[in-house]
């Protein structure tokens, strides 16, 4: 049990500095410092640890904020950018699924009426209409691999 309360009070006197502590718990800390030499020594060494670090001065190169202000603003920028680029490529593709789907029956006669005039066996066409179907998305596909694929390598590099 004794071990179990200079465990507790440890973790309090810890607890203290970071996070902050209850008024309960700091009374019970208290009173418990005030009887355990054992626990008070930690608490003063911490405090006085503490006090020695805040009032080291750490002197920072000339203009570090503001480049570090620009550099967010920048990397704020890059992302409104990306968000404009996405938003366009979403709207572009979906329109061209729109006429996609607008224009296949007239294709797909298109297809069939070219096959026949080549005497071409139904596969043979059919396979160019599918063909002519997944080539755009294989290209935009492929774009968007490619754009995305060398920005997310820059963000690593970084």
């Amino acid at each position: 049990m004794n071990d179990d309360r200079h465990a507790t009070a440890e973790r309090l006197i810890l607890q203290e500095q970071v996070e902050g502590i209850s008024a309960e718990e700091r009374q019970w800390l208290s009173r418990h410092l005030e009887q355990c030499a054992d626990c008070a020594l930690p608490a003063r060494r911490t405090a006085e640890a503490l006090r020695s670090l805040r009032a080291v001065s750490i002197p920072l190169p000339a203009g570090l904020a503001d480049r570090a202000q620009l550099r967010v603003y920048w990397r704020a920028e890059e992302l409104e950018e990306r968000t404009r680029e996405a938003w366009t490529m979403w709207i572009a593709c979906g329109i061209a699924w729109i006429l996609g789907l607008l224009t296949a029956p007239l294709v797909w006669r298109g297809f069939e009426w070219v096959g026949g005039l080549a005497g071409l066996p139904s596969l043979v066409w059919q396979t160019g209409f599918v063909v002519w179907w997944t080539a755009p998305a294989l290209v935009a596909a492929i774009v968007l691999i490619a754009r995305f694929g060398a920005a997310g390598q820059r963000e690593q590099m970084r």
